[in-house]
């Protein structure tokens, strides 16, 4: 016989924890799985309290969710008067994180979005279907998983909190009632600790989710309201802001309306029947079709009245009548929830047309009952899915579009390659190289005539060294907020922000052919596979290669000459890496010039004044600015262009630097938005020659290539002190490493890229 095992302390310890454990995820649970009810006066007590949080239909939950998970956006360009508010958001919370397939947003669909939730606050919403479309493998169906997915989460946080109505019957205050047995689904028996009571309590729950507000009938809810909430501005809010009408407007549902009136004849007290209201927490759940509904194009349309029988036969037994009629529609299910057709087909088609007439009267006829619905209806949509509804005239202006193209900002699109390959995929390229695999992918999905672009640069010729004939580089740029170093000081004026706006409007008309994101994903896969092997980085000439040579087939998708195009604005980039690496100059004087500049352009030619800046006397001549602004435009530059830009510095230094940057913002002058661009462009002319004595340099080249070996040894201490300088920089300001630097070096040394730019 086995010899019976001894319990030892560590043997207890360790079930005390499981069982610690267990109380722990049972507690989570409870907290966030279960309905607990409240009174209605101890829900006008919250409404009372936090009135932003109470008062809140579908429009404004789902607004405040999707600002909840997304945090303020950043625009570079914020105090410029050219800004149009193009921003860039930060969505990884909403769609990436705790998401079983990510979603990747792109800056043109992040805005396109983050406006259709404002909209939402301001209650422009109403009566619409928001439709979502975009080409197979945009990613629709993944955005909408994961928006109604963190939606579901979001309900469940104090801060994403809904109340619905739940009617709490104390059957003993109804008079002459008989005991009411137990019961099934939507009605609940609560009983004290005492056996010997008779009290018990019929909970009915409203199907179509009423807000509890709206118990309390439409002529007196207004004056309610007031003596209620004590923040007058949130009174004013209620009473005149278009996103709160419906806590004015709005009836209840058939079934409470019945229960009210039912309970008021039998109590006789308004009182008393709100003592029999409670309110409840609505907790969304998409695989229950609560507050979410999910409806994919196979699914088969069923239209029929809900009814629960056996609550109906207590509800009659207990009101004595047959009044109140349990019977609702699968529409009440998402009353103040979310309504979703996975793509418009099949019998998608049938419930889409069916949606037309409530979405136009927010009414829907059950039997003898009317529903008033109220949700938010969404949809995805292919483009070729169109045609069934888009000759119905009638619902012309009940439909919103909303574009998910194709990525077209190339940053996105490598997070992507990054999420699918790992992040240390982006090592095995050197710097730039991965962004450019992108350029060229994303190119296939962009126009190559555009209208606003051409209308903007008068003469393209002079940046044929820096991008493709039809300006896609240019527009990639614009796309991902950024307004490049290298465009002419005269284009770089005329980029207005009604120039901003046609651009960034007509970008809604691309992204809809060229490579998916399936297509994308292959080809990258493709190129891992051919050149990620040893200890070589990938560099752009086996890019080039790759989609010359290696995929023929493909390469006639990419617009022509791009890919040589790319590779010299990647060649004039790795060359102001590299000077920018090698400079080594007196950032101090830099600044002191810069700021003498600013202090000197307010004054007249021929005074000496003391720069506030500096403390320096400056003698204010013609040949003073001359020299500085040569310094920033070039030798070339005209005197009628540098007075001219002379005079918009001051303007913007005066109406932006002084007035709003340091005397609002407090701001250094040194953190100015104008000092910093002035800086920028100072310093890049600058470099421009750093690197005219290693041209033709053997040395040079041979130290480079000998670097951190015993050869190295043998150049002179100032070549050795410029390459060891350039490696360090070009690993702490561009992300190289020891080999990629070498690569890069020899390969702007071969190229000759001095001569060429």
């Amino acid at each position: 016989m086995a010899k019976k095992k001894e319990i030892t302390y560590s043997d207890l310890e360790d079930r005390g924890k499981r069982l610690e454990a267990l109380i722990n995820l049972s507690n989570n649970l409870r907290e966030k799985e279960l309905k607990v009810s409240i009174p209605f006066n101890d829900f006008l007590f919250n409404a009372a309290e936090e009135p932003e949080l109470v008062f809140r239909d579908i429009f404004q939950l789902f607004h405040d969710m999707v600002h909840y998970y997304v945090p303020e956006g950043m625009d570079e360009y914020e105090h410029s008067p050219e800004s149009i508010g193009y921003v860039n958001y930060n969505c990884s919370n909403l769609f990436q994180k705790e998401c079983d397939e990510p979603f990747f947003a792109d800056r043109l669909f992040a805005n396109r979005f983050m406006n259709l939730a404002k909209g939402f606050k301001q209650g422009i919403q109403n009566n619409l279907i928001y439709l979502f479309e975009g080409p197979p493998g945009s990613g629709k169906s993944t955005f909408l998983n994961n928006l109604l997915n963190k939606l579901e989460k979001y309900s469940l946080t104090k801060e994403g909190i809904m109340y619905e109505t739940l009617w709490h019957i104390d059957v003993s205050k109804i008079k002459d009632k008989k005991k009411i047995l137990p019961f099934a689904e939507n009605v609940e028996i609560q009983s004290p600790q005492s056996e010997t009571s008779e009290i018990k309590y019929l909970d009915i729950s409203c199907p179509s989710h009423d807000h509890p507000i709206v118990q309390i009938p439409k002529e007196f809810r207004r004056n309610f309201i007031d003596e209620l909430i004590n923040s007058k501005s949130m009174r004013d809010q209620i009473f005149h802001h278009k996103e709160f009408q419906w806590v004015l407007k709005n009836e209840p549902c058939s079934i409470c309306k019945s229960v009210y009136s039912s309970l008021l004849e039998e109590l006789g007290d308004p009182l008393k029947v709100y003592n029999m209201l409670a309110a409840r927490k609505f907790i969304f759940n998409r695989q229950f079709g609560k507050g979410i509904s999910v409806y994919n194009p196979g699914d088969q349309v069923f239209d029929g009245p809900i009814r629960n029988d056996h609550l109906q036969k207590e509800i009659n037994e207990l009101f004595r009548s047959q009044e109140v009629r349990y019977i609702y529609s699968n529409l009440a299910n998402t009353n103040n929830g979310v309504y979703a057709l996975m793509d418009i087909k099949e019998h998608n088609i049938e419930r889409l047309t069916d949606l037309h007439g409530i979405i136009s009267d927010s009414v829907h006829k059950v039997e003898l009952v009317e529903e008033r619905i109220k949700s938010l209806f969404v949809g995805l949509v292919n483009p070729e899915d169109k045609k069934t509804f888009k000759d119905v005239k009638s619902f012309q202006d009940r439909i919103v579009t909303v574009n998910i193209p194709y990525i077209l900002d190339y940053n996105t699109e490598v997070s992507i390659y990054k999420n699918k390959f790992g992040n240390e995929i982006e090592h095995r390229f050197l710097p730039g190289v991965l962004q450019n695999f992108a350029k060229i992918i994303i190119s296939t999905r962009m126009d190559t005539e555009s209208k606003s672009v051409r209308q903007w640069i008068k003469n393209d010729e002079q940046y044929t060294k820096y991008i493709d004939k039809y300006l896609l580089m240019l527009k990639m740029e614009i796309y991902i907020g950024k307004i490049p170093l290298w465009l002419s000081e005269e284009d770089h004026k005329r980029f207005t922000k009604n120039v901003r706006k046609e651009i960034i409007a007509a970008s809604e008309l691309e992204g809809r052919h060229g490579y998916s994101g399936r297509q994308s994903l292959l080809i990258f896969n493709l190129l891992i596979n051919n050149f990620c092997k040893g200890d070589k980085l990938i560099t752009m000439d086996r890019v080039q290669s790759f989609f010359k040579q290696e995929i023929d087939v493909l390469d006639k998708e990419i617009p022509e000459d791009f890919v040589e195009a790319l590779e010299g604005m990647y060649d004039y980039e790795v060359l102001h890496q590299f000077k920018d690496a090698m400079y080594s100059y007196n950032e101090t004087q830099i600044t002191h010039d810069i700021l003498n500049y600013l202090y000197s352009i307010n004054f007249d030619i021929g005074a000496t004044e003391r720069s506030i800046y500096t403390n320096e006397m400056i003698d204010i001549t013609e040949d003073y600015f001359k020299n500085f602004e040569a310094g920033l435009l070039g030798t070339t530059t005209s005197a009628a262009d540098r007075l001219s830009f002379r005079k918009t510095t001051q303007n913007q230094y005066i109406t932006q630097t002084l007035s709003q940057e340091i005397r609002i913002e407090k701001k250094d002058i040194t953190e100015t938005e104008l000092y910093q661009l002035l800086f920028e462009k100072y310093t890049h002319n600058l470099k421009e020659n750093v690197l005219a004595p290693y041209i033709d340099n053997d040395n040079f080249r041979n130290a480079m290539l000998d670097y951190s070996t015993a050869s190295f040894e043998k150049y002179d201490n100032r070549l050795k002190q410029d390459v060891i300088h350039v490696i360090s920089n070009m690993k702490k300001k561009y992300n190289y490493t020891q080999d990629g630097t070498k690569q890069v070096c020899i390969y702007i040394l071969d190229k000759k890229l001095t001569n060429k730019y």
